[in-house]
């Protein structure tokens, strides 16, 4: 995978957790700079460290796929973008517990906004991808996107939410025919 592709997946990839930090940033009255490393730091990392258990994973039965290596990608690619295409056009409103920013809250939201990184991680072993650039991209822009859309979030509310995962969603999904597409003719 390109350097050009790696960066554009990691900005998909942090769709989920800039739409959760726009509803944060939405339900907290006065932010502070604990709220902006709360969010950025749990939802930079759970990116970063989801992709390494999935690439883990995907290493360990690397061997077995390798000949359809291309449309294990191509499919949970395609999956994770399709679920996020289908939960952006979900009307959904910020949820009550929005402004919490306490341990055992952040947890549960970086594991869930950073299920979709596991199965990236997955098929980054399949593409031989150098995982620690990997890694630092997808966890430095997440941080960066979190941190931007609580601030936007505070001043503009949610209006971005629902695009932000839709645009995130059709971006994997591209991304998956082009390495399919790769595989197959070049």
């Amino acid at each position: 995978m390109d350097i050009l592709s790696l960066i554009i997946l990691s900005f998909a990839l942090a769709a989920d957790a800039f739409a959760v930090s726009l509803c944060k940033g939405f339900s907290v009255k006065e932010l502070k700079l604990k709220h902006y490393l709360i969010v950025g730091l749990y939802f930079g990392g759970f990116q970063a460290l989801m992709p390494a258990i999935g690439y883990i994973l995907g290493s360990s039965f690397g061997s077995f796929v390798e000949k359809i290596d291309h449309w294990v990608t191509f499919v949970l690619l395609s999956i994770i973008g399709g679920k996020m295409i289908k939960e952006s056009l979900e009307k959904d409103h910020c949820k009550e517990n929005s402004n919490l920013f306490d341990f055992k809250t952040m947890i549960a939201l970086g594991v869930a906004t950073s299920i979709d990184a596991l199965a990236v991680g997955v098929s980054f072993a399949f593409l031989k991808v150098n995982l620690l650039i990997a890694l630092l991209s997808i966890g430095l822009i997440t941080f960066i996107m979190c941190v931007l859309a609580l601030k936007i979030g505070n001043k503009f509310g949610t209006y971005l939410k629902n695009k932000a995962e839709f645009i995130g969603g059709a971006i994997l999904i591209i991304l998956a025919i082009k390495i399919l597409l790769e595989h197959l003719y070049f």
